[in-house]
Protein backbone atom coordinates (compact mmCIF):
# COMPACT_ATOMS: atom_id res chain seq x y z
CA UNK A 1 0.00 0.00 0.00
CA UNK A 2 1.18 3.51 -0.86
CA UNK A 3 1.05 4.86 2.70
CA UNK A 4 3.44 2.11 3.86
CA UNK A 5 6.16 2.99 1.36
CA UNK A 6 9.44 4.01 2.91
CA UNK A 7 9.92 7.77 2.33
CA UNK A 8 13.64 7.39 1.55
CA UNK A 9 13.31 4.29 -0.62
CA UNK A 10 14.87 5.82 -3.73
CA UNK A 11 17.89 7.04 -1.76
CA UNK A 12 18.13 3.55 -0.27
CA UNK A 13 18.14 2.17 -3.83
CA UNK A 14 21.16 4.36 -4.62
CA UNK A 15 23.02 2.79 -1.69
CA UNK A 16 22.03 -0.72 -2.79
CA UNK A 17 23.18 0.00 -6.34
CA UNK A 18 26.46 1.41 -5.05
CA UNK A 19 27.02 -1.71 -2.92
CA UNK A 20 26.35 -3.97 -5.91
CA UNK A 21 28.48 -1.89 -8.28
CA UNK A 22 31.56 -2.12 -6.05
CA UNK A 23 31.45 -5.93 -6.27
CA UNK A 24 30.90 -6.06 -10.03
CA UNK A 25 33.48 -3.41 -10.86
CA UNK A 26 36.10 -4.99 -8.59
CA UNK A 27 35.90 -8.35 -10.36
CA UNK A 28 36.12 -6.75 -13.80
CA UNK A 29 38.99 -4.33 -13.11
CA UNK A 30 41.07 -7.20 -11.71
CA UNK A 31 41.20 -8.80 -15.16
CA UNK A 32 42.92 -5.69 -16.49
CA UNK A 33 45.25 -5.45 -13.47
CA UNK A 34 46.59 -9.01 -13.64
CA UNK A 35 49.57 -8.39 -16.04
CA UNK A 36 51.18 -5.48 -14.08
CA UNK A 37 50.22 -7.06 -10.76
CA UNK A 38 51.87 -10.39 -11.68
CA UNK A 39 55.03 -8.64 -12.83
CA UNK A 40 55.31 -6.47 -9.71
CA UNK A 41 54.64 -9.27 -7.19
CA UNK A 42 56.50 -11.96 -9.12
CA UNK A 43 53.35 -14.08 -9.28
CA UNK A 44 53.46 -17.44 -11.02
CA UNK A 45 50.66 -18.79 -13.21
CA UNK A 46 49.41 -20.79 -10.21
CA UNK A 47 49.50 -17.68 -8.02
CA UNK A 48 47.42 -15.78 -10.58
CA UNK A 49 44.89 -18.61 -10.66
CA UNK A 50 44.51 -18.46 -6.87
CA UNK A 51 44.30 -14.65 -6.88
CA UNK A 52 41.36 -14.94 -9.28
CA UNK A 53 39.70 -18.01 -7.78
CA UNK A 54 40.11 -17.51 -4.02
CA UNK A 55 37.44 -14.81 -4.16
CA UNK A 56 35.04 -16.91 -6.25
CA UNK A 57 35.40 -20.01 -4.08
CA UNK A 58 34.69 -18.18 -0.82
CA UNK A 59 31.97 -15.99 -2.33
CA UNK A 60 30.01 -18.87 -3.88
CA UNK A 61 30.53 -21.12 -0.87
CA UNK A 62 29.10 -18.61 1.62
CA UNK A 63 26.23 -17.11 -0.40
CA UNK A 64 23.41 -19.33 0.85
CA UNK A 65 24.60 -19.14 4.45
CA UNK A 66 24.96 -15.35 4.19
CA UNK A 67 21.39 -15.07 2.89
CA UNK A 68 20.10 -17.07 5.84
CA UNK A 69 22.11 -14.92 8.26
CA UNK A 70 20.65 -11.72 6.82
CA UNK A 71 17.09 -13.00 7.31
CA UNK A 72 17.88 -14.06 10.86
CA UNK A 73 20.06 -11.24 12.20
CA UNK A 74 19.05 -8.28 10.01
CA UNK A 75 19.70 -7.44 6.38
CA UNK A 76 21.09 -3.97 7.02
CA UNK A 77 23.40 -5.29 9.74
CA UNK A 78 24.77 -8.03 7.49
CA UNK A 79 25.18 -5.57 4.59
CA UNK A 80 27.20 -3.17 6.76
CA UNK A 81 29.42 -5.98 8.09
CA UNK A 82 29.99 -7.17 4.51
CA UNK A 83 30.89 -3.67 3.30
CA UNK A 84 33.32 -3.22 6.21
CA UNK A 85 35.03 -6.54 5.51
CA UNK A 86 35.18 -5.81 1.78
CA UNK A 87 36.64 -2.34 2.34
CA UNK A 88 39.27 -3.51 4.86
CA UNK A 89 40.30 -6.46 2.67
CA UNK A 90 40.54 -4.13 -0.36
CA UNK A 91 42.88 -1.87 1.64
CA UNK A 92 45.02 -4.89 2.52
CA UNK A 93 45.07 -5.99 -1.15
CA UNK A 94 46.19 -2.50 -2.20
CA UNK A 95 49.42 -2.77 -0.27
CA UNK A 96 50.10 -6.51 -0.69
CA UNK A 97 53.79 -7.22 -1.19
CA UNK A 98 53.61 -10.85 -2.27
CA UNK A 99 51.06 -13.18 -3.93
CA UNK A 100 50.15 -14.93 -0.66
CA UNK A 101 49.03 -11.68 0.99
CA UNK A 102 46.92 -10.81 -2.04
CA UNK A 103 45.32 -14.28 -2.12
CA UNK A 104 44.33 -13.98 1.56
CA UNK A 105 42.97 -10.46 1.00
CA UNK A 106 40.93 -11.66 -1.97
CA UNK A 107 39.49 -14.52 0.12
CA UNK A 108 38.37 -12.05 2.81
CA UNK A 109 36.88 -9.87 0.07
CA UNK A 110 34.92 -12.97 -0.94
CA UNK A 111 33.48 -13.20 2.59
CA UNK A 112 32.47 -9.53 2.42
CA UNK A 113 30.99 -9.95 -1.05
CA UNK A 114 28.93 -12.95 0.05
CA UNK A 115 27.43 -10.88 2.88
CA UNK A 116 26.76 -7.87 0.63
CA UNK A 117 25.15 -9.43 -2.42
CA UNK A 118 22.08 -11.21 -0.94
CA UNK A 119 21.43 -8.29 1.40
CA UNK A 120 21.15 -5.75 -1.45
CA UNK A 121 18.39 -7.56 -3.33
CA UNK A 122 16.55 -8.64 -0.17
CA UNK A 123 16.49 -5.05 1.16
CA UNK A 124 15.26 -3.89 -2.24
CA UNK A 125 12.23 -6.19 -2.26
CA UNK A 126 11.32 -5.33 1.33
CA UNK A 127 11.64 -1.54 0.87
CA UNK A 128 9.75 -1.38 -2.46
CA UNK A 129 6.19 -2.58 -2.84
CA UNK A 130 4.81 -4.55 -5.77
CA UNK A 131 3.95 -1.43 -7.82
CA UNK A 132 7.48 0.02 -7.75
CA UNK A 133 9.58 -3.13 -7.38
CA UNK A 134 9.99 -3.66 -11.13
CA UNK A 135 11.39 -0.14 -11.66
CA UNK A 136 13.78 -0.56 -8.72
CA UNK A 137 14.88 -3.97 -9.98
CA UNK A 138 15.54 -2.57 -13.45
CA UNK A 139 17.67 0.24 -12.02
CA UNK A 140 19.59 -2.26 -9.87
CA UNK A 141 20.20 -4.52 -12.90
CA UNK A 142 21.25 -1.55 -15.05
CA UNK A 143 23.87 -0.48 -12.52
CA UNK A 144 25.22 -4.03 -12.34
CA UNK A 145 25.48 -4.14 -16.15
CA UNK A 146 27.16 -0.73 -16.25
CA UNK A 147 29.70 -1.92 -13.69
CA UNK A 148 30.31 -5.06 -15.72
CA UNK A 149 31.06 -3.05 -18.85
CA UNK A 150 32.71 -0.05 -17.20
CA UNK A 151 35.02 -2.11 -15.00
CA UNK A 152 37.68 -2.83 -17.64
CA UNK A 153 37.63 0.80 -18.80
CA UNK A 154 38.03 2.07 -15.25
CA UNK A 155 40.76 -0.48 -14.61
CA UNK A 156 42.68 0.61 -17.68
CA UNK A 157 42.49 4.27 -16.64
CA UNK A 158 43.53 3.58 -13.04
CA UNK A 159 46.52 1.50 -14.10
CA UNK A 160 47.55 4.03 -16.74
CA UNK A 161 47.46 6.92 -14.26
CA UNK A 162 48.45 5.22 -11.00
CA UNK A 163 49.43 1.59 -10.31
CA UNK A 164 47.72 -1.79 -10.02
CA UNK A 165 46.88 -1.24 -6.33
CA UNK A 166 44.49 1.56 -7.31
CA UNK A 167 41.97 -1.02 -8.59
CA UNK A 168 41.56 -2.18 -4.99
CA UNK A 169 42.01 1.18 -3.28
CA UNK A 170 39.01 2.64 -5.12
CA UNK A 171 36.76 0.19 -3.23
CA UNK A 172 37.58 1.76 0.14
CA UNK A 173 35.86 5.17 -0.18
CA UNK A 174 32.88 3.54 -1.92
CA UNK A 175 32.49 1.06 0.94
CA UNK A 176 32.81 3.81 3.57
CA UNK A 177 30.20 5.95 1.79
CA UNK A 178 27.81 3.02 1.48
CA UNK A 179 28.19 2.15 5.19
CA UNK A 180 27.43 5.73 6.28
CA UNK A 181 24.43 5.94 3.93
CA UNK A 182 23.12 2.58 5.16
CA UNK A 183 23.32 3.71 8.79
CA UNK A 184 21.54 6.98 8.03
CA UNK A 185 18.95 5.94 5.47
CA UNK A 186 18.05 2.26 5.76
CA UNK A 187 15.54 0.62 8.07
CA UNK A 188 16.52 -2.71 9.56
CA UNK A 189 14.51 -5.70 8.34
CA UNK A 190 14.59 -9.36 9.23
CA UNK A 191 12.41 -12.44 9.09
CA UNK A 192 10.70 -14.01 12.11
CA UNK A 193 13.12 -15.74 14.46
CA UNK A 194 13.61 -19.40 13.61
CA UNK A 195 15.71 -22.24 14.93
CA UNK A 196 19.34 -22.14 13.63
CA UNK A 197 20.39 -24.70 11.01
CA UNK A 198 24.15 -25.19 11.56
CA UNK A 199 24.29 -28.55 9.76
CA UNK A 200 22.59 -27.04 6.71
CA UNK A 201 25.08 -24.16 6.74
CA UNK A 202 28.10 -26.49 6.94
CA UNK A 203 26.84 -28.79 4.18
CA UNK A 204 26.02 -25.76 2.01
CA UNK A 205 29.47 -24.20 2.43
CA UNK A 206 31.33 -27.46 1.77
CA UNK A 207 29.11 -28.47 -1.14
CA UNK A 208 29.06 -25.11 -2.92
CA UNK A 209 32.81 -24.60 -2.51
CA UNK A 210 33.51 -28.08 -3.86
CA UNK A 211 31.11 -27.52 -6.76
CA UNK A 212 32.77 -24.27 -7.83
CA UNK A 213 36.20 -25.90 -7.51
CA UNK A 214 35.02 -28.81 -9.68
CA UNK A 215 33.78 -26.38 -12.33
CA UNK A 216 37.05 -24.41 -12.26
CA UNK A 217 39.13 -27.58 -12.64
CA UNK A 218 36.79 -29.10 -15.24
CA UNK A 219 38.89 -28.16 -18.29
CA UNK A 220 42.08 -29.64 -16.79
CA UNK A 221 40.83 -32.67 -14.84
CA UNK A 222 37.35 -33.47 -16.15
CA UNK A 223 34.40 -34.55 -14.04
CA UNK A 224 36.07 -37.47 -12.28
CA UNK A 225 37.96 -35.81 -9.44
CA UNK A 226 37.78 -35.89 -5.64
CA UNK A 227 35.95 -32.56 -5.49
CA UNK A 228 33.13 -34.08 -7.56
CA UNK A 229 32.59 -36.75 -4.93
CA UNK A 230 32.64 -34.15 -2.15
CA UNK A 231 30.12 -32.05 -4.12
CA UNK A 232 27.71 -34.94 -4.59
CA UNK A 233 27.92 -36.09 -0.95
CA UNK A 234 27.71 -32.59 0.59
CA UNK A 235 24.98 -31.16 -1.65
CA UNK A 236 23.03 -34.43 -1.62
CA UNK A 237 23.20 -34.39 2.17
CA UNK A 238 22.20 -30.72 2.19
CA UNK A 239 19.07 -31.32 0.09
CA UNK A 240 18.08 -34.36 2.17
CA UNK A 241 18.57 -32.46 5.44
CA UNK A 242 16.75 -29.30 4.27
CA UNK A 243 13.75 -31.40 3.23
CA UNK A 244 13.73 -33.19 6.59
CA UNK A 245 14.46 -30.49 9.16
CA UNK A 246 11.64 -28.44 10.66
CA UNK A 247 13.64 -25.19 10.33
CA UNK A 248 15.52 -25.30 6.99
CA UNK A 249 18.06 -22.64 6.13
CA UNK A 250 16.94 -22.76 2.47
CA UNK A 251 13.24 -23.36 1.72
CA UNK A 252 13.57 -25.83 -1.16
CA UNK A 253 9.80 -25.88 -1.60
CA UNK A 254 10.26 -22.56 -3.43
CA UNK A 255 11.13 -24.65 -6.49
CA UNK A 256 7.53 -25.90 -6.56
CA UNK A 257 6.54 -22.40 -7.64
CA UNK A 258 6.56 -22.27 -11.45
CA UNK A 259 7.79 -18.68 -11.65
CA UNK A 260 10.65 -19.40 -9.26
CA UNK A 261 11.74 -22.66 -10.89
CA UNK A 262 11.25 -21.38 -14.46
CA UNK A 263 13.13 -18.16 -13.81
CA UNK A 264 15.94 -19.84 -11.89
CA UNK A 265 16.54 -22.54 -14.53
CA UNK A 266 16.40 -19.94 -17.31
CA UNK A 267 18.92 -17.75 -15.47
CA UNK A 268 21.22 -20.73 -15.08
CA UNK A 269 21.15 -21.50 -18.80
CA UNK A 270 21.58 -17.90 -19.89
CA UNK A 271 24.50 -17.40 -17.50
CA UNK A 272 26.15 -20.51 -18.90
CA UNK A 273 25.85 -18.84 -22.30
CA UNK A 274 27.00 -15.44 -21.03
CA UNK A 275 29.66 -16.76 -18.64
CA UNK A 276 32.57 -16.97 -21.02
CA UNK A 277 31.53 -14.05 -23.22
CA UNK A 278 33.80 -11.39 -21.73
CA UNK A 279 36.70 -13.82 -21.34
CA UNK A 280 36.62 -14.95 -25.00
CA UNK A 281 35.51 -11.73 -26.68
CA UNK A 282 38.07 -9.61 -24.82
CA UNK A 283 40.82 -11.89 -26.18
CA UNK A 284 39.36 -11.47 -29.68
CA UNK A 285 39.31 -7.69 -29.34
CA UNK A 286 42.87 -7.46 -27.99
CA UNK A 287 44.73 -10.27 -29.75
CA UNK A 288 42.86 -10.44 -33.06
CA UNK A 289 41.69 -6.85 -33.62
CA UNK A 290 44.69 -5.38 -31.77
CA UNK A 291 42.80 -3.25 -29.24
CA UNK A 292 44.42 -1.96 -26.06
CA UNK A 293 42.78 -3.01 -22.74
CA UNK A 294 41.06 0.38 -22.49
CA UNK A 295 39.84 0.20 -26.10
CA UNK A 296 38.57 -3.32 -25.47
CA UNK A 297 36.61 -2.04 -22.48
CA UNK A 298 35.15 0.84 -24.51
CA UNK A 299 34.09 -1.65 -27.19
CA UNK A 300 31.40 -2.89 -24.81
CA UNK A 301 29.70 0.53 -24.73
CA UNK A 302 27.01 -0.51 -27.28
CA UNK A 303 26.07 -3.33 -24.92
CA UNK A 304 25.89 -1.00 -21.92
CA UNK A 305 23.84 1.65 -23.75
CA UNK A 306 21.35 -0.92 -25.07
CA UNK A 307 21.08 -2.56 -21.65
CA UNK A 308 20.32 0.74 -19.91
CA UNK A 309 17.71 1.71 -22.50
CA UNK A 310 16.01 -1.69 -22.48
CA UNK A 311 16.04 -1.91 -18.69
CA UNK A 312 13.92 1.25 -18.70
CA UNK A 313 11.76 -0.09 -21.53
CA UNK A 314 11.24 -3.37 -19.68
CA UNK A 315 10.20 -1.54 -16.52
CA UNK A 316 7.52 0.32 -18.52
CA UNK A 317 6.32 -2.71 -20.50
CA UNK A 318 6.44 -5.22 -17.64
CA UNK A 319 3.03 -4.52 -16.11
CA UNK A 320 1.41 -4.76 -19.56
CA UNK A 321 3.10 -7.79 -21.17
CA UNK A 322 4.28 -9.74 -18.13
CA UNK A 323 7.53 -11.31 -16.94
CA UNK A 324 7.16 -14.43 -19.07
CA UNK A 325 6.91 -12.54 -22.36
CA UNK A 326 9.74 -10.15 -21.48
CA UNK A 327 12.06 -12.89 -20.24
CA UNK A 328 11.51 -15.29 -23.14
CA UNK A 329 11.48 -12.52 -25.78
CA UNK A 330 14.64 -10.93 -24.43
CA UNK A 331 16.40 -14.28 -24.36
CA UNK A 332 15.53 -14.89 -28.02
CA UNK A 333 17.25 -11.57 -28.84
CA UNK A 334 20.30 -12.65 -26.79
CA UNK A 335 20.42 -15.97 -28.65
CA UNK A 336 20.32 -14.07 -31.95
CA UNK A 337 23.22 -11.91 -30.78
CA UNK A 338 25.33 -14.99 -30.02
CA UNK A 339 24.42 -16.36 -33.45
CA UNK A 340 25.63 -13.10 -35.01
CA UNK A 341 28.90 -13.29 -33.05
CA UNK A 342 29.41 -16.79 -34.43
CA UNK A 343 29.69 -15.29 -37.95
CA UNK A 344 32.62 -13.02 -37.08
CA UNK A 345 35.92 -13.71 -38.87
CA UNK A 346 39.48 -12.62 -38.13
CA UNK A 347 39.46 -10.09 -40.97
CA UNK A 348 36.26 -8.34 -39.89
CA UNK A 349 36.23 -4.94 -38.30
CA UNK A 350 34.12 -3.99 -35.30
CA UNK A 351 30.79 -3.45 -37.11
CA UNK A 352 29.35 -6.97 -36.72
CA UNK A 353 30.74 -7.37 -33.21
CA UNK A 354 29.34 -3.99 -32.17
CA UNK A 355 25.89 -4.86 -33.56
CA UNK A 356 25.94 -8.19 -31.73
CA UNK A 357 26.95 -6.50 -28.47
CA UNK A 358 24.10 -4.01 -28.88
CA UNK A 359 21.65 -6.91 -29.29
CA UNK A 360 23.16 -8.66 -26.26
CA UNK A 361 22.59 -5.57 -24.14
CA UNK A 362 19.06 -5.08 -25.45
CA UNK A 363 18.01 -8.68 -24.92
CA UNK A 364 19.63 -8.88 -21.50
CA UNK A 365 18.09 -5.56 -20.47
CA UNK A 366 14.63 -6.94 -21.22
CA UNK A 367 15.11 -10.50 -19.97
CA UNK A 368 17.22 -10.42 -16.82
CA UNK A 369 15.20 -7.96 -14.68
CA UNK A 370 11.98 -9.73 -15.70
CA UNK A 371 13.35 -13.14 -14.73
CA UNK A 372 14.73 -11.86 -11.41
CA UNK A 373 11.48 -10.02 -10.67
CA UNK A 374 9.51 -13.23 -11.28
CA UNK A 375 11.94 -15.24 -9.14
CA UNK A 376 11.96 -12.82 -6.22
CA UNK A 377 8.21 -12.22 -6.48
CA UNK A 378 7.73 -15.88 -5.54
CA UNK A 379 9.82 -15.53 -2.37
CA UNK A 380 8.01 -14.76 0.92
CA UNK A 381 9.25 -11.48 2.41
CA UNK A 382 10.49 -13.19 5.60
CA UNK A 383 12.85 -15.28 3.43
CA UNK A 384 14.01 -12.45 1.17
CA UNK A 385 17.66 -12.86 2.15
CA UNK A 386 17.96 -16.55 1.38
CA UNK A 387 15.78 -16.10 -1.74
CA UNK A 388 18.17 -13.42 -2.97
CA UNK A 389 21.09 -15.72 -2.15
CA UNK A 390 19.53 -18.49 -4.22
CA UNK A 391 19.26 -16.09 -7.16
CA UNK A 392 22.89 -15.00 -6.74
CA UNK A 393 24.09 -18.60 -6.37
CA UNK A 394 22.25 -19.74 -9.49
CA UNK A 395 23.80 -16.95 -11.54
CA UNK A 396 27.30 -17.43 -10.09
CA UNK A 397 27.28 -21.16 -10.78
CA UNK A 398 25.92 -20.63 -14.30
CA UNK A 399 28.61 -18.04 -15.04
CA UNK A 400 31.39 -20.25 -13.63
CA UNK A 401 30.13 -23.22 -15.64
CA UNK A 402 29.93 -21.02 -18.73
CA UNK A 403 33.56 -19.94 -18.31
CA UNK A 404 34.65 -23.57 -17.92
CA UNK A 405 32.60 -24.86 -20.85
CA UNK A 406 33.25 -22.03 -23.32
CA UNK A 407 36.88 -21.83 -22.24
CA UNK A 408 37.33 -25.56 -22.89
CA UNK A 409 35.53 -25.39 -26.26
CA UNK A 410 37.61 -22.44 -27.45
CA UNK A 411 40.89 -23.89 -26.13
CA UNK A 412 40.22 -27.28 -27.70
CA UNK A 413 38.98 -25.75 -30.94
CA UNK A 414 42.04 -23.50 -31.16
CA UNK A 415 44.46 -26.39 -30.71
CA UNK A 416 42.54 -28.50 -33.24
CA UNK A 417 42.48 -25.68 -35.82
CA UNK A 418 46.21 -24.98 -35.58
CA UNK A 419 48.37 -26.89 -38.10
CA UNK A 420 50.26 -29.90 -36.74
CA UNK A 421 53.47 -28.33 -38.04
CA UNK A 422 53.14 -25.36 -35.67
CA UNK A 423 55.40 -25.32 -32.57
CA UNK A 424 53.83 -27.13 -29.60
CA UNK A 425 53.76 -24.01 -27.44
CA UNK A 426 51.99 -22.07 -30.21
CA UNK A 427 49.19 -24.64 -30.25
CA UNK A 428 48.31 -24.10 -26.56
CA UNK A 429 46.64 -20.68 -26.71
CA UNK A 430 46.42 -17.54 -28.82
CA UNK A 431 48.69 -15.44 -26.51
CA UNK A 432 51.31 -18.24 -26.58
CA UNK A 433 51.10 -18.44 -30.37
CA UNK A 434 51.49 -14.69 -30.78
CA UNK A 435 54.45 -14.76 -28.39
CA UNK A 436 56.17 -17.49 -30.42
CA UNK A 437 55.40 -15.63 -33.65
CA UNK A 438 56.80 -12.37 -32.27
CA UNK A 439 59.97 -14.12 -31.12
CA UNK A 440 60.58 -15.78 -34.48
CA UNK A 441 59.22 -12.99 -36.68
CA UNK A 442 56.77 -15.44 -38.27
CA UNK A 443 53.84 -13.24 -39.32
CA UNK A 444 52.18 -16.18 -41.05
CA UNK A 445 52.00 -18.10 -37.76
CA UNK A 446 50.42 -15.07 -36.06
CA UNK A 447 47.69 -14.81 -38.72
CA UNK A 448 47.06 -18.56 -38.62
CA UNK A 449 46.65 -18.37 -34.84
CA UNK A 450 44.18 -15.47 -35.13
CA UNK A 451 42.14 -17.40 -37.70
CA UNK A 452 42.19 -20.53 -35.51
CA UNK A 453 41.03 -18.62 -32.44
CA UNK A 454 38.22 -16.89 -34.32
CA UNK A 455 37.02 -20.22 -35.71
CA UNK A 456 37.03 -21.77 -32.23
CA UNK A 457 35.27 -18.71 -30.81
CA UNK A 458 32.52 -19.02 -33.43
CA UNK A 459 31.88 -22.65 -32.45
CA UNK A 460 31.67 -21.63 -28.79
CA UNK A 461 29.20 -18.84 -29.49
CA UNK A 462 26.98 -21.17 -31.51
CA UNK A 463 26.72 -23.41 -28.45
CA UNK A 464 25.99 -20.34 -26.31
CA UNK A 465 23.21 -19.38 -28.72
CA UNK A 466 21.68 -22.85 -28.38
CA UNK A 467 21.85 -22.66 -24.57
CA UNK A 468 20.19 -19.23 -24.40
CA UNK A 469 17.50 -20.32 -26.88
CA UNK A 470 16.77 -23.29 -24.61
CA UNK A 471 16.47 -20.82 -21.71
CA UNK A 472 13.93 -18.79 -23.72
CA UNK A 473 11.81 -21.88 -24.42
CA UNK A 474 12.02 -22.93 -20.77
CA UNK A 475 10.95 -19.48 -19.56
CA UNK A 476 7.99 -19.43 -21.93
CA UNK A 477 6.82 -22.96 -21.07
CA UNK A 478 7.34 -23.00 -17.30
CA UNK A 479 6.71 -19.45 -16.09
CA UNK A 480 3.15 -18.32 -15.50
CA UNK A 481 1.53 -15.83 -17.84
CA UNK A 482 0.61 -13.22 -15.25
CA UNK A 483 3.20 -10.51 -14.54
CA UNK A 484 3.30 -10.67 -10.78
CA UNK A 485 1.87 -13.98 -9.72
CA UNK A 486 1.85 -13.34 -6.05
CA UNK A 487 2.78 -10.76 -3.51
CA UNK A 488 5.12 -12.17 -0.86
CA UNK A 489 3.05 -13.90 1.75
CA UNK A 490 4.05 -11.81 4.74
CA UNK A 491 5.29 -8.31 5.28
CA UNK A 492 8.92 -8.06 6.43
CA UNK A 493 9.62 -7.36 10.06
CA UNK A 494 10.95 -3.80 10.17
CA UNK A 495 13.05 -2.69 13.12
CA UNK A 496 13.22 1.03 13.80
CA UNK A 497 16.62 2.65 13.38
CA UNK A 498 15.71 5.88 15.11
CA UNK A 499 16.04 7.92 11.88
Amino acid sequence: MTDLRHPRRWLILVVLCLSTAVLVIDNMVLNVAIPPLAEDLGASAQDIQWIMESYMLVFAGLLLTAGGLSDRFGRRRVLIIGLALFGLASLAATFATDPAQLIVARAVMGVGGALIMPSTLSILITVFDEDERRKAMSAWSAVAMTGLIGGPVLGGVLIAWFWWGAVFLINVPIAIGAIIAALVLMPESKGPWSKPDPLGAILSIVGMTALVWTIIELPAHGVFQMSTLITVVALGGFVAWELRTSSPMVPLDLFRNRNFSGASLSLTLVQIGNGGLLLVLTQYLQFVLGYTPTQAGLAYLPMAIASLACNALGAALGPKVGNRALASGGLVVVAGAFGLLATVSAGDGFLVTGAALFLLGAGGGLAMPAAITALMGAVPAEQAGVGSALNDTIQQLGAALGVAILGSIVAGGFTGAMPASAPEQARRSLPDALGVAAGSGDTGLAQTARDAFTSAMSAGFLISAAGVLAAAVLAFVVMRRRTDSAVPAEEPVLVSTGH
